[in-house]
């Protein structure tokens, strides 16, 4: 029976990128092949936590909140191999699918919006944590990458703090290395987990999308809820 180790799952709206704002049931698969300095579901990545669940059990419980848009997140689903089933069973049910991932590993599997979120170098953590140099040589992968854009409807989705320097210039040599990505499917999202850091870090990349016509997207749930769980 395919299963998958389950932090949580629950309802909301979608608080970033492209279909912020829509009413979604969120799937956090616990598990992840990084270890972001500033990962904000620690919960799924540096201390995995959640009981197995069979697909069987996931679509169901996802059914008991009769929303249309399931999220797959994590961690990183797209490590698991039964992620493949579940999204399979999420749209025969007639979900609609977004698959949060870093964009290090690819899988054929249903979705409707591929949210890849490639980690910069300010993703590291530091040499303390034991995890530095695995991060670092796991976390950009240009051949999956571009497999990825090729192969799904995609936003790339950058966290970024302009108050540190250098994140535009690597997001920029990113994109000279991929082909065929358009602009508007460029999204900027300010690191930070409250509101005061958020907006102010925002307004600082209004000027960086406006010149190269890329979008800059909120954190929504932040605003709403707070760095909470569940939201």
């Amino acid at each position: 029976m395919s299963s998958l180790r389950i932090a949580e799952i629950f309802a909301s709206v979608q608080g970033e990128g492209a279909w912020v704002g829509v009413p979604s049931t969120f799937v956090r698969v616990s598990g992840c092949n990084l270890r972001c300095v500033w990962c904000d579901t620690p919960y799924a990545s540096w201390n995995p936590e959640g009981p197995m669940m069979s697909v069987e059990e996931i679509v169901a419980k996802v059914a008991m909140h009769g929303i249309d848009h399931v999220v797959l997140t994590g961690g990183e689903p797209m490590l698991f191999d039964a992620i493949e089933p579940l999204a399979s069973s999420l749209k025969t049910c007639g979900h609609t699918i977004t698959v949060e991932t870093a964009g290090t590993v690819f899988r054929e599997l249903p979705c409707d919006l591929m949210s890849i979120s490639p980690k910069l170098a300010n993703s590291a953590p530091g040499e303390e944590s034991g995890w530095r140099e695995r991060h670092d040589s796991l976390r950009l992968n240009l051949t999956t990458l571009q497999a990825l854009v090729d192969r799904y409807e995609y936003q790339l989705k950058f966290v970024v703090n302009p108050e540190s320097g250098g994140d535009i210039e690597e997001i920029e040599a990113l994109l000279a290395g991929l082909s065929g990505v358009q602009a508007a499917r460029v999204l900027l999202m300010p690191e930070g987990t409250d509101s005061e850091t958020l907006h102010r870090r925002a307004k600082m990349l209004v000027p960086t999308v406006m010149e190269r016509n890329w979008r800059l997207t909120q954190r929504l749930h932040i605003d709403l809820f707070g760095n909470t769980k569940g939201t």
